[in-house]
């Protein structure tokens, strides 16, 4: 029988040793090597030749998406399946989008992390019932009810700027200084597009900028 060689990549030792643990239960399935950041990742696949990459997301030095969009068209052969704590779309859109072929929450029971592998070495999609929600969410999210207008298709050039700069984390006073304004200015901007946008924190308009493709994690 073939086994499906897989490398598992996080950052976290135990995650590594509890998954490399479990996966030896699996008749199928042989765990080739380990990575902690998406950058020794790529130098694994490319010594150890995977058929299946179980790649976290949130990781120091090169993140999970990043590393995947790399991976992608280096070895398009090679199946990616997203393994991490996180659930909101803003995480599930952007890694499907990058070419991962599934996703799959450390929540979820040991039996659906071995299927999601053995779909994905098969060329199959495979999504966890939280992440094929958070997707059906998304969707319903951008579509504009005919007749009414996106928007963010209403927020000026300004108030666009702005929005890019409040989610990546610049201050208040970083803000006015790259774009030569008072800070009063930007506050007031960044009122103005979140009454536009109908959010009310910080939090939502980071979501908000993520799912809008304003920036990206």
């Amino acid at each position: 029988m073939k086994k499906i060689k897989v490398l598992i990549v996080d950052d976290h030792t135990l995650v590594r040793a509890g998954i490399r643990s479990l996966l030896t239960l699996v008749e199928d399935i042989e765990v080739v090597g380990e990575a902690s950041d998406g950058k020794e990742a790529l130098v694994k696949v490319r010594q150890l030749k995977p058929d299946v990459v179980l790649m976290d997301l949130a990781m120091p030095v090169m993140g999970g998406l990043e590393a995947t969009r790399r991976l992608r068209r280096e070895f398009p052969g090679i199946k990616v399946l997203a393994l991490t704590q996180y659930d909101d779309s803003e995480y599930v859109v952007p890694i499907i989008e990058a070419g991962a072929r599934g996703f799959v929450t450390k929540m979820s029971a040991f039996s659906e992390l071995a299927a999601a592998i053995q779909a994905a070495y098969r060329g199959e999609s495979y999504l966890s019932s939280t992440a094929a929600t958070a997707l059906v969410e998304e969707y319903q999210q951008r579509i504009v009810p005919e007749g009414e207008q996106d928007p963010y298709q209403q927020l000026t050039d300004r108030e666009r700027e702005v929005l890019k700069l409040v989610a990546e984390g610049h201050t208040t006073r970083e803000i006015a200084e790259m774009l030569v304004v008072s800070p009063k200015t930007v506050e007031w901007y960044k009122n103005g597009l979140m009454t536009k946008l109908n959010l009310h924190s910080r939090t939502e308009l980071i979501k908000y900028a993520i799912r809008k493709r304003v920036i990206t994690i």
